[in-house]
């Protein structure tokens, strides 16, 4: 969420203990704050089913919470080796959280992979949970692992509680005519159900998905269901969890309303539907599957009853040429894609600059370069997105700052789009795509109007009289030339990439038309009517300002409340437009004394404030594929403040 109001308990990792009172049994429940938990597996081994499940079950209790998936980009690597295994962290909490947690409370762990690849995560007294079943010779030497970790006192530090996960899910099972392998899949069900119990989470939710999802298969729906069951039965009945757990709904953190969780790929695909409801236009998206953007194509197939039109294309060249002809035609025309995709959809893009008609291009960004890190996160095609084109190209840049925002900034690239009849690039990335957290669903009077004119007849009148369409005629605030439908009668004009001359629309290869018509279409993207800069300095004495944009925004914001809470002052801005910068950005920055730009790349923001404002700002840089942590970036401004 996105509350200014700081809580004591985002200044450390662990949890506070709180209250502790007796169970209706004879357990111990003890009062929490906040968790972080992580799953972690096999990439076959279900872990973002079961964190998905857990998240859903936590949103509908009422807690605040952000997740983390992290899987492999393979589709099934190699089984119980590091390179395989697959993740979800969850941090829910009864009070407003911004980050998935810089280290897990409780891991569950479900094989030897999972436990080498995540123990150095977790801080010292955190709860282990193992599936013993999997800690056979062969499998610890895979990751090498010399002895059992589980015996040799090499976890004596953690609160390790030993599981044969396996062993008790196919016993649970046994009335069923499943095979071992078959009965052995529902495991994930069983862990799931033995930390809903650990943390008193709602299971009538879990309960209708698993009836839903294997509807057709009703034997295997009755096993999963079991496997639950059994979970939440043994966490109440064995003796080695003597405490159960309860994090109170967080009543507080939210604005009366309805809420849902979402994630950020859904977000967007509601918010692109909204924006053409809003504008009482048709949506065409023209894309090819790629991640982390292929969740949008597959959302948004699902909705033609609001007018939603989805082209799966060959490649991602015919994927905005699709979208650009339904722009042409009048749809509020979208492609999807990522960083390799744009530079595929590049020559595309600036056709679209010379056209000048409105299309939204949505780039999840990831690990690069080439095909890079298809599953990690990254922020490095901001620069792409900015000058990746020949000659002079400019395109507005949007970005979303949470999962939830991500419906928000959909239908501000929609409304720059439409009102400036240019390309506007979306920059979201693969942490909020995938991420998730609470969102209000807002009521659609809150939606703003995004209705476009389209010309209806002449605007232009020749010196003889004669009264002609000119389609580069233009709005005098907001240099927009018309949009006229094909096919209207005496709207009839030429359409194509060879420069125009301005007004008439004709080829023209004169120096100072296309010099003059260069200049008009950077003037229109420079006049782009965004808001001006918020900042946020507590008690105006600050002396650093930390700028970030995008999905830093999280782990910023978490690392600011740390510093002031250790008394510390430091101010915060955050960029939603990166092209045109909000027209105050320069008095902001030159505020400070210094200012300091994190960014998942190696400093592609910072070059653009120093050449634009000749700031010396100082970038804090990373791109191993994870987003900042908030100590981490705490302890980065710490430094600063202190120098």
């Amino acid at each position: 969420m996105t509350s200014q109001v700081s809580s004591p308990a985002e200044q450390a990792d662990e949890t506070v203990p709180g209250e502790q009172r007796k169970a209706a049994g004879t357990k111990d429940v003890r009062r929490l704050d906040r968790v972080i938990i992580r799953f972690a597996g096999d990439s076959g081994d279900g872990m973002q089913l079961t964190g998905d499940r857990f998240t859903s079950e936590t949103a509908s209790f009422g807690n605040d919470l952000s997740t983390l998936p992290n899987f492999p980009a393979e589709i099934r690597a190699p089984a119980g080796t590091l390179p395989g295994v697959s993740s979800f962290q969850l941090h829910f909490a009864d009070h407003d959280i911004l980050t998935p947690g810089d280290a897990p409370n409780v891991l569950v762990a479900m094989n030897p992979a999972a436990l080498k690849a995540n123990i150095g995560d977790l801080p010292r007294g955190a709860e282990i949970i193992v599936n013993t079943d999997e800690f056979t010779k062969r499998a610890m030497q895979k990751v090498g692992y010399a002895s059992n970790p589980l015996e040799d006192g090499s976890l004596d530090g953690y609160s390790l509680h030993p599981v044969p996960l396996t062993t008790l899910t196919v016993e649970a099972l046994k009335q069923f005519d499943l095979t071992r392998k078959e009965a052995e899949r529902s495991k994930n069900m069983f862990a799931l159900g033995l930390l809903s119990w650990m943390y008193h989470r709602p299971t009538e939710g879990t309960e209708r998905f698993l009836k839903s999802k294997f509807a057709k298969k009703p034997d295997i729906a009755a096993a999963n269901l079991a496997a639950y069951r059994a979970g939440w039965n043994f966490g109440e009945t064995t003796e080695d969890f003597a405490v159960s757990y309860e994090v109170s709904p967080a009543a507080t953190a939210f604005p009366p309303g309805v809420y849902r969780n979402i994630s950020g790929n859904l977000a967007l695909a509601y918010g692109l539907i909204a924006a053409s409801r809003q504008a009482d236009l048709p949506l065409f998206l023209g894309s090819y599957p790629i991640t982390p953007a292929s969740d949008i194509l597959h959302e948004l197939s699902r909705h033609k009853n609001f007018g939603v039109r989805t082209f799966q294309a060959e490649d991602e060249i015919a994927g905005i040429g699709a979208a650009l002809g339904a722009a042409f035609g009048g749809s509020l025309a979208v492609t999807t894609t990522s960083g390799p995709g744009v530079a595929l959809k590049s020559e595309t893009i600036g056709l679209a600059v010379s056209l000048e008609l409105p299309l939204l291009i949505v780039d999840i960004q990831r690990g690069g370069p080439s095909t890079g890190l298809p599953t990690k996160t990254e922020q490095a095609d901001l620069l792409q997105a900015m000058y990746g084109r020949n000659g002079e190209a400019p395109v507005p840049v949007v970005a979303p700052r949470t999962p939830a925002d991500c419906f928000d900034a959909a239908l501000e690239a929609a409304r720059i789009a439409l009102a400036y009849r240019t390309p506007v690039f979306l920059l979201s990335d693969g942490y909020l795509a995938n991420g998730s957290e609470p969102w209000r669903i807002p009521d659609a009077e809150e939606l703003p109007d995004l209705r476009v004119r389209f010309a209806q007849g002449p605007n232009h009148t020749m010196d003889d009289g004669t009264e002609v369409f000119w389609p580069y005629q233009r709005d005098p605030h907001t240099l927009a030339r018309p949009w006229a439908i094909p096919g209207t009668p005496g709207l009839e004009h030429r359409i194509g990439g060879i420069e125009k001359q301005d007004g008439t629309g004709n080829i023209s290869y004169d120096p100072a038309n296309h010099d003059f018509m260069v200049r008009t279409r950077q003037a229109k993207i420079d006049g782009v009517d965004v808001p001006d800069l918020e900042v946020d300095d507590a008690d105006g004495d600050a002396r650093v300002l930390v700028l970030g944009w995008g999905s830093t925004y999280g782990p910023i914001t978490a690392a600011v409340r740390r510093i002031r809470g250790a008394g510390g002052a430091v101010a915060q801005a955050h960029l939603r437009h990166v092209n045109p910068f909000p027209r105050n950005l320069g008095e902001v920055l030159r505020r400070y004394e210094k200012v300091v730009v994190p960014e998942m790349n190696l400093g592609q923001l910072a070059t653009l404030i120093r050449a634009k404002y000749l700031v010396d700002a100082h970038s804090y840089n990373q791109v191993n594929g994870m987003p900042f942590k908030a100590e981490q970036l705490a302890d980065v401004l710490k430094e600063a403040i202190d120098d």
